[in-house]
């Protein structure tokens, strides 16, 4: 008798990814390059860090001789933080970005993302978290709001859908097919409220009026 092993588990990671101030014009090239490579774009947001904010971000950095024009650099301009998602997330994007000098880069890893935007060492176009526990941090500095929970691996989405999502939304779509509506999108929106089963249920109460005495 065959014996049907379970199916292995993906771990689904996060990182960092910061398009750093003098490559922000190249935003949406770069962004295409990420999701086409296999990365989710979980979290993004387009801001502008003071000095002192940098100095924070790059505490581990302080004290090297580089650090003064790390900081001023870094705060020169707006930049872009993202919060990247996918299977080893932390060495794939690392593994994408190349050498932190891009004059070394271009020499060794010539397809590498600082070979193609980056300047040199300290202009290297792009930020990526060194590891898992890196990550973790440098995702609460910039997306203080988050709740870093990890996202389902893939059967875990698999089952959770299975269970709460598909059998109203197949009920749903198949009541869509049948009446054909004009306004497809709203016409389901709202037959999916109407029909949520985890929708409140008011419950009527009859109240018996009192004997006048």
């Amino acid at each position: 008798m065959q014996m049907l092993m379970p199916e292995p588990q993906i771990s689904v990671e996060k990182t960092l990814a910061l398009i750093k101030p003098d490559v922000i014009a190249k935003e949406e090239e770069i962004e295409d390059i990420i999701l086409r490579s296999g990365f989710l774009i979980v979290q993004k947001r387009k801001l502008q860090l003071s000095p002192e904010q940098c100095s924070n971000f790059y505490a581990d950095q302080y004290g090297k001789m580089f650090f003064p024009n790390l900081t001023a650099y870094m705060s020169s301009g707006p930049l872009v933080a993202m919060v990247l998602a996918r299977h080893r997330a932390v060495s794939y994007w690392k593994e994408l970005l190349g050498p932190s000098n891009s004059i070394k880069a271009r020499e060794t890893h010539p397809d590498s993302l600082r070979a193609i935007y980056g300047t040199d060492d300290l202009r290297n176009a792009l930020h990526g978290s060194r590891n898992f526990s890196s990550a973790e941090r440098e995702i609460r500095f910039m997306f203080p709001e988050v709740i870093l929970e990890p996202i389902p691996a893939r059967q875990g989405a698999v089952d959770y859908l299975n269970l709460y999502v598909n059998p109203t939304l197949l009920a749903g779509l198949t009541a869509l097919c049948k009446e054909k509506p004009a306004d497809p999108m709203t016409w389901l929106a709202e037959w999916l409220i109407e029909h949520n089963p985890n929708k409140p249920r008011l419950q009527h109460q009859t109240i018996e009026a009192e004997p006048q005495g």
